[in-house]
């Protein structure tokens, strides 16, 4: 058996801690090794505690998540960062994606979701909510203004040659915020099948999860805000 998943959780409100601590407890691939309330003492933690995921609060004193999150992600590239969050703030997802999160939590998720994005976090398969997701992209691109996107132009699907068709139209289907059971489902194809695409789609675009990958699939046009729900050619 593989030993468990090293877990640090980082909020400014003690029973929020306590709470999420006695979840994840229960769980035995889960480990929490520490608990701590604010960024900087989490980018402290890191180097003498070696998690493997960080369960991230945004708004706390000292250091805030994203300014923790960009130092933990530079510092150790291995570690992933799940950031905790509600949908009232889109700067903070923004911030947070350019920071280096691999993942985003809300506050209310219960609690099968929140071992989910755990567990998917640490395979580098982020589990996206569909709203984050859009919302986020929404931002980057380009003409968006962080509004609700106007008419958009079909995907291109020419767009990022380096992936096969099946790759591209896997990755258009991450983009939708599909987890790999529901993607393996639709494309009629095994679950190990998937992953093994998804994985192929990370290495040939050298990006580190799925939440770059769909950044890089809007930049490159081969999705396209309104358009995510088209049929792959």
């Amino acid at each position: 058996m593989s030993a468990p998943l090293r877990l640090l959780l980082v909020d400014d409100q003690p029973l929020l801690l306590q709470g999420f601590a006695m979840i994840l407890s229960t769980e035995a691939d889960l480990q929490v090794v520490g608990q701590v309330t604010d960024g900087r003492q989490a980018v402290a933690a890191v180097g003498e505690l070696r998690p493997d995921v960080i369960l991230m609060d945004v708004q706390m004193p000292v250091l805030d998540g994203i300014e923790a999150t960009r130092q933990i992600v530079a510092e150790h590239p291995e570690v992933r960062v799940v950031i905790l969050t509600t949908f009232d703030r889109d700067d903070y997802l923004f911030d947070a994606l350019e920071a280096g999160a691999s993942g985003f939590l809300l506050k209310n998720a219960d609690a099968d979701d929140l071992v989910d994005a755990i567990r998917a976090a640490a395979e580098g398969h982020a589990l996206l909510a569909p709203e984050v997701t859009m919302r986020v992209i929404a931002r980057m691109t380009p003409g968006a203004g962080g509004g609700t996107p106007g008419p958009s132009s079909p995907p291109d699907d020419d767009a990022l040659p380096q992936l096969t068709s099946r790759e591209r139209e896997v990755l258009r289907m991450v983009s939708r915020g599909l987890s790999n059971a529901e993607i393996a489902a639709e494309a009629f194809v095994s679950e190990a099948t998937v992953k093994t695409h998804v994985s192929n789609v990370l290495a040939k675009l050298g990006v580190r999860d799925r939440v770059q990958a769909v950044v890089a699939a809007y930049d490159s046009g081969l999705v396209r805000p309104g358009c995510e729900d088209d049929p792959p050619s």
